[in-house]
């Protein structure tokens, strides 16, 4: 847009939340967060229902204020700073726009408050609309758009103030699947185009993943691992970031040795081998991460050294997915573009392999 603002830095330290409950008392919601949001950046805090991420947002946009620490945008402290003093655009996940007003008018109301002249606010809001492709729906009432349009104007009002920060709760839970990944895409794309530095809050991992330039994922009111989307997935610090962040199999298995920074696991009488950095010793316990598409099955009676059973066969089109009994415990394994003459059959006795590489070392169980 015209005279875009730089995008500004956010900056979160030893930042807490406590929340006042009826039965429990009060509850730590957010618990001591640092956190660096970059100029320009789209960063996601992803994570579970009360896991903290919403009320992080909220802290950063002024809605709520922080038991502790402070936040600093573009290097000013505004932990007490009003919200309507924070040069933020905050898109709501309910659209929240007012329905007694037309499109040009939701869109208009920032600037007008802002006692922008008429001659700006009828450019600045007809470049809005056609940034968010609605141009020529300024007349239009919310009750006639449909729910993807109505969230383009909200987006389109959140970014007609020309904000330092774009600040995102939730904004695609109301839309069905496929509107969801084309408006993802046209959120991530204007971010692009704009260079607003932007906070997304979602519980959808898929979503963080296909939007974002790092993400934090939160859990119990801390930031549990933040990395971008490739290292969450490849390389999870803990069980709990493996199992949000995509599909994945957490194993229990003990030490057996280790040689020049290769763990040989047991788990249930079966081996695997990991690479690891970690100082560990036989007969610790340890907790084990593989990615169900790392498996491969091969026939039974190959050398792979391990042998599982299929329990259950699942046809779905461009893969297969089974879950194998493997020792006491059970692996998930997909296999994509199957052979029409796929014979793991629901009792079948298979041998898998798993390459070290594919193997980690987690904390958490």
């Amino acid at each position: 847009m015209s005279e875009r603002s730089e995008p500004a830095g956010i900056h979160l330290e030893g930042v807490s939340a406590t929340m006042h409950d009826r039965n429990r008392g009060e509850i730590m919601a957010v618990r001591n967060v640092d956190l660096d949001v970059q100029p320009g950046e789209l960063l996601t805090l992803l994570g579970p229902s009360g896991c903290g991420k919403t009320t992080t947002l909220r802290m950063i946009a002024g809605f709520q204020e922080p038991s502790a620490g402070r936040i600093l945008i573009a290097g000013r402290d505004v932990t007490r700073v009003p919200a309507n003093q924070r040069d933020i655009g905050f898109v709501f996940q309910n659209y929240a726009l007012f329905p007694h007003l037309t499109i040009f008018g939701n869109v208009a109301y920032g600037l007008q408050v802002r006692d922008k002249s008429s001659g700006e606010i009828q450019r600045a809001v007809a470049e809005a609309l056609d940034l968010v492709g609605l141009a020529g729906f300024g007349e239009r009432l919310p009750n006639e758009l449909s729910g993807g349009q109505q969230q383009r104007v909200a987006l389109a009002r959140a970014i007609v103030i020309r904000p330092r920060v774009l600040l995102f709760d939730e904004p695609l839970s109301n839309l069905d699947a496929k509107l969801r990944v084309s408006m993802r895409s046209e959120i991530r794309r204007l971010q692009q185009t704009l260079q607003i530095t932007t906070v997304y809050v979602t519980h959808d991992q898929e979503e963080a993943m296909a939007i974002s330039d790092r993400i934090a994922v939160m859990e119990a009111g801390r930031i549990a691992q933040l990395d971008t989307a490739e290292v969450l997935y490849r390389h999870p610090t803990s069980a709990f970031v493996a199992g949000f962040i995509g599909r994945a199999n957490l194993l229990r298995a003990t030490v057996e040795s280790v040689t020049d920074g290769r763990a040989m696991l047991e788990i249930d009488g079966q081996k695997l081998v990991a690479r690891t950095e970690r100082t560990l010793a036989p007969g610790d316990p340890v907790s084990v991460v593989v990615r169900p598409e790392s498996i491969a099955i091969v026939r039974s009676g190959a050398s792979t050294g391990l042998t599982g059973i299929v329990q259950t066969r699942t046809y779905l089109g461009d893969k297969i997915e089974y879950e194998v009994a493997f020792g006491g415990q059970t692996l998930s394994v997909v296999r994509f573009n199957p052979a029409d003459n796929e014979e793991f059959m629901p009792g079948s006795t298979i041998s898998i392999s798993v390459p070290e590489a594919n193997v980690r070392l987690v904390d958490g169980a």
